[in-house]
């Protein structure tokens, strides 16, 4: 991007007829753009929004990042304001070109490690948490006492348990038996259960959902740490409250068992591990129009120096990439792996056309005060955080990752839905943005949070771990890169993330229903 020290507006490309505010820009300001241009505002501007630099006609294309954003409905004069008044989506005709642009792989970087816990299956963890995988709604708050009961149990004495999480949920029934939606459920919880984050679970049921526990651990292939007081048997992996006789009964029960495996689950060193066993999770979430400039791209950079280091990086939020899918498909390995992706976003396309929706709802109210206007605009800075690497695979929603590099997953743009998809699937470090402030935890993975403007840094510093709002006022996007890749490895580490360290990400859990509810 071009800029001009000290004024107060960003031109991000030098194909676009906009430019961004760094910061606020009051009525009749003259603002620089480069030695030889400058725009003078007609109105005042907020952080984050759009001015035009140009004259543009009803109709005609209106450019960020060298992109189509959306069409202007009026004629807009050069320093008008551009936001949802004067500017829609539109028809896009993007040109796929399948891996026509396929990025040279990065020169390897080895011998860095973090320090990790080794499980028995191979598998590097990033944090021990003991588990209640609830099964259905139903026995849910059956699982919030049974966590309850187990916090009141002096956890001091066990310093390598990082604390008991409920995984609980609103669906499990009142859905189609071995349909998509069942085998969906089945991904997320059994990803879950086999998380390297989880030292040790129980699967709790009621008894007569659809969603059945043992249905669970035969398909995902489930299996738990012995019980120490049978040492013959592997224990009662699954359990249900009808069997058992009731809530109480239950609570009793199941505290007690996994008492018993609080020893075993404490018996953990943290090892170096290297850092091509990381998978990280990328998300964007109460998004601004600085995200796509500053948080994201820099995040870009240090997915890329995962990818270096032969780690994964996983880019979620299909209804994010809408609009940006011809970026990505240019840079898949093959052309099918680039097909896979136009798949899903035609399958979101017909999904949300079945009940009346258009993917360009989303940008969210707060994403509109913060400066996004469309959906092109939102998802342009979105695929950022996916950096320049080669795209690798395409998985659904609650898929193992295996592949290393940067991946996509098919999860919806709602925060806790998508982030839950992609621990399921392994990713043991999210890195999450933010540019209007969203609070987000989500045992039992580290969040790491990173703001895209400085005011809500300061105004939200106790949420948030890193500002790349330093990147408007002139630090590099490559600088904040590598702060943020070494920061991933230090949470990796076990240093303690905000959201951790105000217990938030009990209810963060949200498996992704795509129905009926029957």
């Amino acid at each position: 991007m071009s800029t001009v020290q000290n004024s107060p507006l960003l031109k991000l490309h030098s194909d676009d007829n906009i430019a961004i505010a760094r910061n606020s820009v009051t009525e009749n300001q003259e603002c620089a753009l480069s030695e030889n241009e400058s725009v003078t505002t007609r109105e005042s501007i907020d952080l984050g929004h759009k001015v035009a630099i140009q004259n543009i006609a009803s109709g005609e294309p209106i450019r960020k990042f060298g992109q189509t954003i959306g069409f202007a409905t009026i004629d807009i004069l050069a320093g008008d304001w551009i936001h949802s008044h004067n500017l829609e989506s539109g028809v896009l005709s993007l040109d796929y070109a399948y891996s026509t642009d396929v990025p040279t792989p990065p020169e390897p970087i080895k011998g860095r490690t973090f320090m990790g816990y080794r499980r028995p299956n191979g598998k590097a963890g990033t944090r021990n948490y003991l588990a209640i995988i609830s099964t259905v709604n139903c026995s849910a708050t059956a699982s919030k006492y049974i966590a309850r009961e187990l916090a009141q149990t002096s956890l001091e004495n066990y310093p390598n348990i990082d604390g008991i999480i409920p995984l609980v949920h609103k669906g499990g029934c009142a859905m189609q038996y071995d349909g998509e939606d069942h085998h969906q459920l089945m991904r997320t919880l059994g990803g879950f259960a086999k998380h390297p984050n989880i030292g040790a679970y129980i699967v709790l049921g009621l008894g007569c959902e659809t969603g059945q526990g043992s249905f669970l651990s035969e398909s995902e292939g489930l299996v738990q740490l012995e019980n120490p007081n049978e040492p013959q048997n592997q224990g009662p992996l699954v359990l249900n409250i009808q069997d058992i006789g009731g809530i109480a009964k239950t609570v009793k029960k199941v505290t007690t068992l996994l008492k018993e495996y609080l020893p075993q689950v404490n018996d953990v060193t943290r090892v170096p591990i290297p850092v091509s066993e990381l998978i990280l999770g990328t998300e964007c979430g109460g998004s601004d129009g600085n995200s796509g400039v500053t948080a994201n791209p820099a995040l870009g950079i240090a997915s890329d120096l995962l990818v270096a280091h032969g780690a994964t990086s996983i880019l979620g939020e299909t209804p994010e990439i809408h609009g940006g899918e011809h970026l990505l498909t240019r840079r898949s390995i093959t052309p099918e792996i680039g097909k896979k992706l136009i798949d899903r976003i035609k399958w979101w396309e017909e999904y949300t056309g079945k009940f009346g929706v258009v993917i360009d709802n989303n940008p969210s109210v707060g994403n509109k005060r913060g400066g996004l206007t469309t959906i092109y605009e939102k998802s342009l800075g979105a695929i950022a955080k996916g950096g320049s690497s080669a795209l690798r695979e395409v998985y659904r929603f609650a898929e193992p990752v295996t592949e290393k590099g940067f991946v996509i997953m098919d999860t919806p743009g709602y925060d806790p839905a998508s982030v839950t998809g992609m621990v399921a699937g392994g990713a043991n470090v999210v890195a999450f943005t933010t540019g209007r402030g969203s609070c987000f935890g989500c045992k039992p993975v580290p969040s790491i949070k990173i703001s895209t403007n400085t005011p809500m840094y300061h105004r939200m510093q106790d949420d948030m771990d890193l500002d790349a709002g330093r990147i408007l006022n002139g630090t590099s996007v490559e600088q904040v890169g590598q702060e943020i890749f070494e920061l991933i490895i230090e949470v990796a580490s076990g240093k303690k993330t905000k959201s951790e360290v105000q217990g938030i990400g009990d209810e963060e859990f949200c498996p992704w229903s795509i129905g009926p509810v029957l």
